[in-house]
């Protein structure tokens, strides 16, 4: 065995040694036409199209290739190629002698590489985050606005607001163009998603530019990148519907968004529910008149109504609505920019209910049961004319502003078996002008002028027939009708001089002026007797209240823009003195008073796409004109109102802390929020209730508020399911204190609120949707033995499937569950369908929808506090039919 085997070895060894010195080589360099040599040239040695063997050269441009022995020598070739020069093929004659390539240069074009992903992503550039609309759009989305609601990351309130990451946007530009203000629910409702490319998320904005990367800015703003192709032509939609019982709908708009030239104009017709008041909100009026520090007076008078069922508007709106919307801006030269906002209008709306209250004392319980038919009729008027220039060193901006509504309501009512016929009368007029200006010297110094004036005054009358409660406004004697009249004239104005030092790493500000604010708020309540006569209700009805508020303020301002930490420092003092007289009651008062409200935010940078925020604020805030009136005005028809207590001063203390985590490429957004508010007042309003009336005054005793708050907001786009999922939670406690009847009553009441969504593309013809929001309201009081837990659930669902491309279907579902202590459950579901066929060739489309498919008629609501409970079912629309037909422009 072993002989056998030293056998084989020996066979082996022969056959291999056999076969080297058979085997031959070829040999050679492959250089440049400098003679340089070419590294890493690809040698082949051929025969025909078959490569039999192949190698590269060294650094040098040398290679070395063997030559298999069962070769055909006679047909042998070498190739020589190289990116960047010509390919060589030489014929091998034999193997003695070297074959050297000199390569000539040439230029190759790569061909074509196409690489598909049908995945969403963002692009994060700076503090933009661009959103690719075709990536998150479906075929059933007409406007913007319904991809916006898709978006990672961002949220839409059901009044339209804007939020990215638990922040509400500041404001939403079109093409870089300031057109809507914060009245974005203009273009999120009429500009058609297909000529949108991209939706801009711009964090930390500076509309100004000459102040940015030198003052923080905590602003989120949206930018509507259009299509090129959209800027070249007018864009539109135009809507013609009919349907049953007695509907209309009209929707007709032209649309411009060139660099040039951008417009949105519209009229807008409807009968079906769609409130077209929702296109004038401003989403952010409440800072607006923060910052110019207008405190305007709110209406005084009202009908007394229920308000508004917490519901969708389209569910219970009844109306005849129509808008003319007229939005228009042109760029000069120079960065100069003329804008137009113009728009009226004209609605009436009907509301009928039922509403039962009562309230719980120690002692009783006051109960009240209403039945109303109303019907109002507003009048709006809006005219704003804007100059802007924003240059790199110099700024300036004049906005015109006025405001016109004429508002006529209606109610019919029984009121604890009595009835009652009300007609109320409000006008409002406010006329306002803002300038702001702005230089940039050569020492990069920047003065800032600015100035504001504003007036307003809205006369307000109701009338209250037959004789509502003789015993109280006519000594028991039956008469004929009540007339409560109201009006506060107002002028304001606010001005200031400002001057920044920008540095390497802070910026300085300081600013002085003042603001004078002059009004007088006159009222009468008048009873008209049974043979006509007229007279007040008794000496204390009637107000004609002077008022003068004026400020003297300075302040200084410190900014750290920095990458990674910014920080804003506001140090104002200001100096305020009002007086007030009202000769009829011997009422003459003043009070000086000096304010220091500083507030603090800093912003850390802690990761590329993440970090966290921090805010503290301490303000010092005087009452109003409304708060000091004695004689008695009848603010609804059960509600008399009156004051006994000097002016109110209420001091707040602010704290918020937060974190926003991001991850663009993974399509993933978080955000968390934690925030305290302690508030002392040195009066509290104290409430006289009877089962006739209510009867309030406000009381020199101190009052505390407290409260804190904690939200979360979580994003994030599934690829692998191709779906978005959101959630977020809100807790919030609040102590307060009520005095009712003369009690003392303190009130500890914990909201909290959860909310999931889902939003999925199951094919590319099929999408669902789902979102469901809870939330539970806990009130308790420790003097009335009683506990009121409120339970709500709201589940949204709709699902759009398009077999074809021009035939889309649409379902959708709404679903409304209360729970209450001492009432049984209310639960409501309400549900919509569609369809549309398109017509590709003439750019029209046909809708067929229905909505209410259930026809429910009538919802209730429910209300439990620690001390009342209230039980309100409204009338809303039932079922009705509508079809549209839609051009494209």
């Amino acid at each position: 065995m072993i002989r056998l085997y030293q056998i084989g070895v020996v066979f082996i060894l022969c056959t291999l040694c056999s076969a080297a010195c058979l085997a031959q080589s070829i040999k050679g360099t492959v250089t440049d036409s400098l003679g340089k040599g070419v590294s890493f040239a690809s040698v082949n040695l051929k025969s025909g199209n078959l490569i039999l063997a192949y190698t590269t050269t060294n650094a040098k441009g040398v290679y070395t290739l063997t030559v298999p022995a069962d070769a055909d020598k006679a047909s042998l070739q070498l190739a020589v190629s190289c990116v960047g020069f010509k390919k060589e093929v030489r014929k091998v004659d034999g193997f003695e002698a070297p074959y050297n390539f000199k390569l000539s240069g040439a230029s190759n074009q790569l061909q074509t590489v196409t690489i598909k992903d049908k995945n969403p992503r963002l692009r994060a550039h700076g503090d933009t985050l661009d959103y690719k609309v075709s990536d998150f759009a479906s075929p059933q989305d007409r406007v913007i606005g319904d991809v916006i609601k898709k978006l990672p990351g961002v949220t839409v309130d059901k009044d339209g607001k804007i939020s990215y990451n638990g922040k509400a946007i500041s404001n939403l530009y079109i093409g870089g163009d300031n057109l809507l203000d914060d009245k974005y629910n203009i273009a999120t409702s009429s500009i058609p998603n297909g000529v949108v490319d991209k939706v801009q998320v711009m964090e930390n904005h500076q509309p100004i530019k000459m102040l940015k990367d030198k003052v923080v800015s905590e602003d989120v703003a949206l930018n509507l990148s259009m299509k090129k192709d959209a800027k070249m032509q007018v864009v539109g939609q135009e809507t013609l519907g009919a349907g049953l019982p007695d509907k209309y709908y009209a929707d007709i708009n032209a649309m411009m968004f060139k660099d040039k030239y951008k417009a949105i104009n519209y009229l807008k017709v409807n009968n079906t529910n769609f409130d077209v008041a929702g296109d004038l909100v401003a989403h952010n009026n409440s800072s607006y008149l923060s910052r110019l520090d207008n405190d305007k007076p709110a209406t005084v008078l009202s009908l007394g109504t229920a308000g508004d069922p917490d519901l969708p508007r389209n569910r219970y709106l009844f109306n005849q609505a129509g808008i003319i919307n007229l939005n228009n801006l042109v760029n000069l030269k120079n960065d100069v920019q003329l804008r137009a906002n113009l728009s009226y209008l004209h609605d009436t709306q009907k509301q009928s209910y039922t509403k039962f209250s009562e309230f719980y004392l120690p002692a009783d319980t006051i109960r009240y049961a209403e039945v109303q038919n109303n019907k109002r009729r507003p009048d709006y008027m809006h005219a704003q004319l804007g100059l802007n220039i924003n240059q790199n060193k110099f700024y300036l901006s004049d906005n015109f502003i006025a405001d016109y509504s004429k508002s006529t309501g209606y109610s019919a009512l029984v009121t604890n078996g009595i009835p009652v016929n009300q007609v109320f009368k409000d006008n409002l007029m406010d006329i306002s002008n803002e300038f702001n200006y702005m230089k940039t010297f050569k020492t990069n110094k920047i003065i800032e002028l600015y100035s504001y004036l504003n007036r307003s005054t809205e006369p307000e009358k109701r009338v209250i027939d037959p004789g509502l409660n003789p015993d109280i406004f006519n000594n028991g004697v039956a008469y004929k009708q009540l007339t409560q009249n109201a009006d506060i004239p107002t002028w304001f104005t606010n001005n200031y001089v400002g001057y920044k030092i920008p540095g390497n790493n802070v910026t300085q500000s300081y600013k002085a002026g003042f603001s004078l604010q002059s009004q007088t708020l006159k009222s009468d309540l008048n009873v008209t007797q049974l043979n006509n006569s007229t007279n007040l209700v008794a000496d204390s009805a009637v107000n004609n209240l002077a008022w003068q508020r004026r400020k003297i303020y300075a302040e200084a301002g410190y900014d750290i823009p920095g990458s990674i930490l910014k920080v804003n420092i506001n140090l104002p003092v200001n100096y305020l003195n009002i007086a007030y007289k009202d000769g009829y009651y011997s009422l003459d008062k003043s009070l000086s008073r000096l304010y220091f409200n500083p507030r603090l935010y800093v912003k850390y940078q802690s990761g590329i796409e993440n970090y966290f925020s921090m805010g503290y604020s301490f303000r010092n805030d005087i009452g109003s004109i409304q708060d000091v009136y004695n004689g008695y005005i009848l603010k609804n028809y059960r509600s008399l109102y009156a004051n006994n207590a000097d002016l109110t001063e209420r001091k707040t203390q602010s704290a918020n802390l937060g974190f926003n985590f991001r991850r663009a490429i993974q399509l993933f957004f978080f955000s968390i929020n934690a925030s305290y508010t302690h508030q002392n007042a040195n009066n509290i309003a104290s409430s006289v209730l009877t089962n006739n009336i209510q009867q309030r005054i406000v009381l020199p005793y101190d009052n505390n508020i407290d409260s804190w708050g904690l939200s979360g907001n979580i994003s994030k786009y599934a690829f692998s399911l191709r779906t978005t999922f959101s959630a977020g939670l809100a807790i919030q406690t609040t102590k307060l204190n009520q005095i009712l009847n003369n009690i003392i009553l303190p009130y500890n009441t914990l909201s909290k609120s959860v909310n999931f969504g889902a939003d999925t593309k199951v094919s590319s013809k099929v999408n669902f949707s789902y979102k469901a929001g809870y939330d539970q309201t806990t009130s308790k009081s420790t003097v009335v033995a009683s506990k009121s837990k409120f339970e709500r659930l709201i589940q949204q669902a709709s699902v759009n499937y398009n077999p074809t491309d021009n035939v889309f279907f649409a379902i959708s579902g709404d679903h409304y569950y209360t729970h209450q202590q001492q009432a049984n459950d209310l639960k409501y579901m309400f549900a919509d369908a569609s369809i549309r066929y398109k017509f590709k060739k003439v750019k029209a489309d046909v809708e067929l929808s229905a909505q209410n498919l259930f026809n429910t008629k009538t919802y209730s609501a429910l209300y439990l506090s620690a001390n009342s409970f209230t039980s309100s079912t409204y009338s809303i629309p039932g079922r009705f039919m509508l079809a549209k037909v839609t051009f494209t422009l």
